[in-house]
């Protein structure tokens, strides 16, 4: 006798969510994976602002010193939508495990060898060369990372948990963050001389084990289901280069203006405000890392609850608040920087902005950018357009906020107006996106992608 076989979209999106115990098991690999990946991403941003500004990028001026440092940063992030395409394809075409294994490996290498990375003093010019060509490589590595974890995460969820399931690599990226300023808040303790010498060293060269422990774990977690039936099932070429630029072009926008926001808001918290706090206000190295600290725990606790919440009243929504809450946030968030002489009103404020403002914008994303594409283009979609709108408000965020602040005489409300001006270009994308909630992941065409919103019911 013939089993049944699904014969509606909402029934195949149904039959492919795999069981709660293999649910939670991939949720615990993708935020664990994408936690000890981005600890590698996230160490250049901290050494950036404390350590490369000294002794890579040599420069009578502080000021010099340290926007060469940011400018290296900015280009890990111009590199990366190149390696969302390259990985993005891979990802469609051949599976999302093999592209999440590859870029772990990429990412990671490149991050132990810049533990041993010559000086300005030991080797003039070519340190800087060689810290960029490493950062390049990062950066390319990183370019299909948070989208291969999302989409697996959500690829793998039933249709009501994707928001909370897709949240799981979001709270991977911060607890990423967590050990990264968790580990310079330990080694910026050390007198100075010692940091400078060989203290900022150890965080990078322990990413070894972040390397061999990440890799054990994307080893053992099966493909996405979703993915094996688009495979099995449609035997069309696929294009997905052509098809997400030619007919899916729509939700390329979107992407880039919804994730802008998220991106100034999050590396001015994360990159350039421990730069700020110790060049322009004349702060201790450590409130920084500490502040950075406090402030993602809160987050990773925050995420997975406004996902969660996505998934009951809609993405839109979600997202629109945490938009709207930085955009008034601003300006109180530097008055009460620029009125700290402590770590208190720095974590304040930064726990505020991350743990509110961005996590409303971040915990929704893996769901919300998973269903505005189709399944035949989904991971080329969601990695370019996030590297691409990463490398427009992303990297060069620390540099634009430094410039501004120089330009503003040492004063920080061009930057409150930068923030501002980039939640504004946000709510106008995200209100004029569509609402998701619902949408199949196993269709593979637009009009199917659009006509099924709204549609499932657990």
């Amino acid at each position: 006798m013939m089993s049944a076989q699904p014969s509606t979209v909402e029934e195949k999106d149904r039959s492919s969510a795999v069981s709660h115990k293999e649910t939670r098991r991939v949720a615990a690999a993708t935020l664990i994976g994408s936690a000890l990946e981005w600890y590698d991403f996230y160490l250049y941003g901290t050494a950036a602002a404390l350590v490369f500004n000294r002794i890579i990028f040599v420069n009578e001026d502080p000021l010099v010193g340290t926007m060469a440092a940011f400018a290296a940063f900015a280009l890990g992030y111009v590199i990366r939508p190149l390696g969302g395409l390259i990985f993005g394809r891979l990802g469609d075409r051949l599976g999302r495990k093999y592209v999440l294994v590859l870029t772990l490996l990429i990412m990671g290498i490149s991050t132990v060898l810049m533990a041993f990375l010559p000086t300005y003093e030991q080797i003039g010019l070519w340190a800087p060369v060689i810290l960029l060509l490493l950062r390049l490589v990062q950066g390319i590595g990183a370019g299909a990372e948070f989208g291969g974890a999302a989409i697996f995460s959500v690829e793998h969820a039933s249709p009501r948990k994707r928001g909370l399931q897709g949240a799981w690599p979001a709270v991977g990226v911060y607890l990423g963050l967590l050990l990264a300023s968790g580990a310079f808040a330990i080694i910026t303790q050390l007198p100075e001389e010692d940091f400078l010498a060989w203290g900022w060293r150890i965080p990078f060269a322990a990413s070894i084990i972040v390397v061999v422990v990440a890799l054990v774990i994307r080893l053992k977690i099966s493909e996405t289901p979703a993915f094996v039936e688009a495979a099995t099932e449609d035997k069309a070429p696929v294009t997905p280069l052509k098809d997400v630029f030619s007919k899916e072009w729509r939700g390329i926008l979107v992407l880039i203006g919804t994730q802008t926001p998220q991106n100034v808001i999050a590396y001015v918290n994360l990159t350039f405000i421990a730069a700020y706090i110790t060049g322009t206000l004349s702060l201790a190295n450590s409130i920084g890392p500490i502040a950075v600290t406090v402030a993602t725990a809160t987050t990773m606790i925050t995420l997975p609850l406004f996902g969660a919440l996505s998934d009951r009243i809609g993405r839109k929504p979600v997202v629109l608040t945490g938009i709207v809450f930085s955009a008034l946030f601003a300006f109180p968030y530097f008055y009460i920087i620029d009125n700290s002489e402590t770590a208190l009103g720095v974590t304040i404020a930064v726990t505020a902005s991350l743990g509110v403002g961005v996590g409303a914008m971040f915990g929704p994303q893996g769901a919300y950018f998973s269903e505005l594409f189709t399944s035949r283009s989904r991971f080329t979609g969601l990695a370019f357009s996030r590297e691409v709108a990463g490398a427009v408000s992303g990297g060069f965020t620390p540099l634009i906020a430094i410039a501004l602040v120089a330009a503003a005489g040492g004063s920080s409300w061009m930057v409150a107006v930068f923030i501002i001006a980039a939640c504004v270009i946000g709510f106008i994308a995200t209100a004029v996106g569509p609402e998701t909630l619902g949408r199949s992941l196993r269709v593979s065409t637009v009009p199917e992608l659009q006509a099924s919103s709204k549609r499932f019911v657990d």
